[in-house]
C-alpha cells in the first residue's frame, strides 16, 4: 500500500508525504552481543527489554571486519555479493587503485559500492527523504545517489555530537524531517582494539555510546517523535597478545607472494612464476592458521567468487594475529581485534529493535547481519533489492500490519 501512494503521489507531481514513524537506525561499531550483560548500559538493556534483542547476538558476515559488515547491514547481502570483501582490497579491473579505509578519495568513489544498493539508495528511488551520519557508503553516490542530507566521515566528532547533528534533522518543521535515518559511533570499537575487550577503556566507552542513544531517544521524545529504532554491530571484539602471532613467512616466502592484508586475515596471490610454490605451501597445514584457494573457502563463509578476493585467503585462529617479519612489530601487536571467524561467540554483534512496530519482550534466535536490510524495507514500507537475508528470522519480532 505504501509503495502505491508512493507511485500515486509521484504521477500526481505532489510532494512525498513523510511516514508516519521514521525509522532510525543506529550502528555501534565493534559492540559485541554480550556487551549488554555488563551492567553499563541501562538504556540499551531497556529498550532490549522492551522491544526485540537477538539473543546470542547477530552472526557477521565474513570476513568479520567493519566495511564489509556494515555494508552488508545496509543491503541484505554478504561481502562476497556486495562487493566491499574487506577493509583494504584491490579489483582487477580498476589496475593500480587499492581501497583502504584511510583513503577519502577512493572510500568516496562508487566504483568501489555500486554491485549493490544500500537502504538510503532504495528509500530515496521510491521517493523517502533519508539522513545519514558516517555509515559506511554513505559518502559515496552510489549508483548516483546519495543521502539527503550526509557528511563525509570526521573520527573526531563525539558521540554527543553525533546526537545533536541527528536531532538536528527533526528541528526543521515535520514535512521536512527524514523517513530514514542511520547514525554511526566507533568509540567502542577503537577502544577494544586500542585497550581490548575487557578493558576499563572499553566498559568507558559502554557508557558514552550509551548515554549517546538516550540523549537521541529523549530528544525524540521531547519532540514528539514516534520512531522505529534499529540498533546493530557489525562484529564483535576479541583479545589478541604480542606473544600470539602466526609468521606468514614461515609457511611460504614473501618474495613469491603479493599480500597487502594482515591482521586476522590474509590475502595472497602468487607472484609471476611462483604459483607452484603456493600451490606447494597449500599443502601443508600450519599451526594456528587456515589457508584456502579462494573456490576451496568453506561454504559457510559465503566467500570466494568475488574478482577482489585474492588466489588464497588465510585466517588466524581466533586471537592470533597474521604477520611477516621485518613488517610487524610484535609489541605493536594491539590487545584486541576482530575479523576471526564469525562463528565464534567473541565476534557476535549486538542488535535491537524498539518502537511501536516492534512485538515488546521477544528475543529472537540467532540471526545473520544480511536479516537487518530486510527489516528496515519492512519497517520503511519500501520495495528492496533480491539479496541473501530473510524477512521471516525477523518476523516474530514484527507488529502484523493492520
Amino acid at each position: 500500500m505504501r509503495f502505491l501512494l508512493l507511485i500515486l503521489v509521484a504521477l500526481a507531481g505532489l510532494a512525498t508525504p513523510a511516514l508516519a514513524r521514521p525509522v532510525i537506525l543506529i550502528g555501534i561499531d565493534g559492540f559485541r552481543a554480550d556487551y549488554l550483560d555488563r551492567g553499563l548500559t541501562p538504556t540499551l538493556s531497556r529498550l532490549a527489554a522492551e522491544g526485540a534483542v537477538a539473543e546470542g547476538g547477530v552472526r557477521p558476515s565474513f570476513p568479520s571486519v567493519t566495511y564489509p559488515n556494515f555494508y552488508t547491514l545496509a543491503t541484505g547481502r554478504h561481502p562476497d555479493h556486495h562487493g566491499l570483501v574487506y577493509n583494504r582490497m584491490r579489483d582487477p579491473d580498476l589496475p593500480g587503485r587499492t581501497f583502504s579505509l584511510g583513503d577519502r578519495h577512493e572510500v568516496m568513489d562508487r566504483v568501489w559500492w555500486d554491485d549493490a544498493e544500500p537502504i538510503w539508495v532504495s528509500a530515496e528511488r521510491q521517493g523517502l527523504s533519508t539522513a545519514v551520519l558516517f555509515w559506511p557508503g554513505s559518502e559515496a553516490a552510489v549508483h548516483g545517489v546519495r543521502p539527503r542530507d550526509w557528511l563525509p566521515f570526521e573520527q573526531s566528532v563525539s558521540s554527543r555530537a553525533r546526537v545533536n547533528i541527528a536531532l538536528g534533522w527533526f528541528t526543521t518543521p515535520p514535512s521536512d524531517w527524514p523517513d530514514f535515518a542511520a547514525v554511526y559511533f566507533d568509540i567502542v570499537d577503537t577502544q577494544g582494539h586500542l585497550f581490548g575487550p575487557n578493558s576499563p577503556e572499553l566498559e568507558a566507552a559502554l557508557v558514552e555510546v550509551d548515554q549517546a542513544v538516550e540523549a537521541l531517544v529523549a530528544g525524540l521524545t521531547a519532540r514528539g517523535i514516534d520512531a522505529d529504532l534499529v540498533i546493530v554491530a557489525d562484529h564483535g571484539m576479541a583479545e589478541t597478545s604480542p606473544d600470539r602471532v602466526v609468521w606468514l613467512d614461515d609457511w611460504i616466502a614473501t618474495d613469491a607472494v603479493d599480500s597487502y592484508t594482515y591482521g586476522p586475515l590474509a590475502f595472497v596471490d602468487p607472484m609471476p612464476g611462483h604459483e607452484a610454490e603456493l600451490e606447494a605451501a597449500l599443502a601443508h597445514d600450519p599451526e594456528h592458521l587456515d589457508c584456502w584457494r579462494r573456490e576451496d573457502i568453506p561454504a559457510r563463509f559465503v566467500y570466494g567468487t568475488h574478482r577482489r578476493i585474492s588466489r588464497v585467503v588465510c585466517l588466524a585462529e581466533l586471537g592470533w594475529t597474521l604477520g611477516v617479519r621485518g613488517r610487524l612489530d610484535p609489541a605493536r601487536v594491539r590487545p584486541g581485534t576482530h575479523g576471526f571467524d564469525p562463528d565464534a561467540p567473541e565476534m557476535q554483534a549486538v542488535f535491537i529493535a524498539h518502537g511501536q512496530s516492534i512485538r515488546p519482550g521477544v528475543r529472537l534466535e540467532r540471526m545473520d547481519s544480511v536479516d537487518v536490510q530486510p527489516l528496515l524495507g519492512r519497517l520503511l514500507g519500501i520495495d528492496i533489492p533480491d539479496g541473501d537475508g530473510r524477512i521471516d528470522d525477523l518476523r516474530p519480532a514484527l507488529v502484523p500490519a493492520d
